[in-house]
């Protein structure tokens, strides 16, 4: 143990924040699987085994991958980008349908469900991460600086939105960010940010336009609008816009009840009421489950820890002596604190209802093992920096 100890490098204050994320994942889908698992015959305590597993193998992966020189993964950023764009597509035609969404494909022989997107947003930030390296000296140029980054990002998120519109807009302002950071024309980003607009204030129209505000409820929608998913998400955004009417959306009101419940300290670890009546109350409507347990005060503090995470990834990202390091942590730590930020904002009424877990805390599945293998990555990133910085420091004392 001492030894795996000795061994474990990186950034000691992201190594506390998994920690601690993990251990509060761990006691809030114990207390929140009990209508789960009455449900489906099962004990509470087989899904804080199941969680348990899962924050075991996370750690191992984030371990390993830090053990891993970074530069590693800009070799294999090509590769796997190259294998994500099948598996979207694949994901997007025949995907195994959950929750009203065909973002899984089931894996044979495990029978685990695999989020395609979880690997295609990881590829996406390598690949990204590499080309910004590589394309300064033409950063400005729109057809050797701008398209190649551009290209990809749109490929990958228009393969995403029909069945998660929600991630494929989180990839999307995270590759802007870092675009933005990355040099890249002021000019060619708001065109895009624009041409990107377009469809979602028409959806956001249409949204409006068609809710009768003195009944209460949605108007019947044309056939036009009914085809895939259309129709759940014009149906979040009335929600939202409408909430305070009578007949806001069950969700978002079972999530203000437990917020209300909880007030500022909170009604104590087990202790909730409404994990019984909100809707997935282990992994997208979790938040609202801690502010019920642990009070205003357990909510803050998590905000606190994903908010000193972005910070000590800045802080990576400044020390990095090499582009592609210092993009690689920048894009990892953006994605995953904006999730998280969405996620939160969602439990407590300020974004429409997406289907976003929070990151390190909801309950484990593929897309708990790919935000851990990003960590791992981004804890990569930082190793090497601490070692360089090391080896700098020896050399001017030597």
């Amino acid at each position: 143990m001492q030894a795996l100890l000795n061994k474990t490098k990186g950034d000691k204050v992201i190594w506390a924040a998994v920690i601690l994320l993990t251990l509060v994942s761990m006691l809030v889908v114990y207390s929140s699987t009990g209508t789960l698992a009455y449900r489906l015959s099962k004990s509470a305590e087989s899904y804080l085994f199941k969680q348990f597993a899962f924050t075991a193998v996370g750690l191992l992966i984030i371990y390993f991958a830090h053990r891993i020189n970074y530069t590693i993964y800009s070799r294999v950023a090509l590769v796997l980008y190259v294998i994500s764009i099948p598996l979207l597509i694949y994901t997007l035609f025949f995907g195994a349908e959950i929750n009203e969404g065909t973002r899984w494909i089931k894996l044979p022989i495990i029978n685990l469900t695999f989020q395609t997107s979880d690997l295609a947003k990881l590829a996406l930030f390598m690949y990204l991460s590499r080309q910004l390296s590589r394309s300064q000296d033409d950063i400005k140029d729109f057809k050797k600086g701008f398209l190649p980054l551009i290209v990809p990002v749109g490929i990958t998120c228009m393969l995403i939105a029909p069945a998660n519109l929600s991630t494929a807009l989180l990839i999307g302002a995270t590759s802007i960010m870092l675009m933005f950071i990355g040099r890249v024309s002021v000019k060619h980003i708001a065109m895009v940010v624009g041409i990107a607009l377009i469809p979602l204030v028409i959806l956001v129209t249409i949204a409006t336009g068609y809710y009768n505000k003195e009944e209460g409820q949605s108007k019947e929608l044309p056939a036009v609008l009914q085809i895939g998913r259309i129709p759940t998400w014009i149906k979040r955004i009335q929600d939202f816009a409408y909430s305070d009417k009578h007949e806001s959306a069950y969700q978002v009101q079972q999530m203000k009840i437990a917020i209300a419940k909880g007030g500022w300290f909170g009604l104590g670890p087990g202790n909730s009421e409404q994990r019984n009546f909100v809707p997935h109350p282990y992994s997208d409507s979790i938040y609202s489950i801690i502010i019920e347990e642990y009070g205003l005060i357990g909510g803050i503090a998590i905000v606190f820890i994903y908010l000193l995470f972005l910070f000590r990834s800045i802080r990576i990202f400044k020390k990095c002596p090499f582009a592609f390091g210092a993009f690689l942590a920048l894009a990892l730590s953006f994605t995953l604190v904006i999730q998280a930020l969405v996620n939160m904002a969602v439990n407590v009424n300020l974004f429409p209802v997406t289907g976003v877990p929070l990151p390190l805390v909801s309950m484990g599945g593929s897309s708990f093992l790919f935000t851990c293998l990003a960590i791992g990555i981004l804890l990569s990133v930082a190793r090497n920096a601490e070692k360089m910085e090391g080896n700098a420091a020896t050399a001017v004392n030597a």
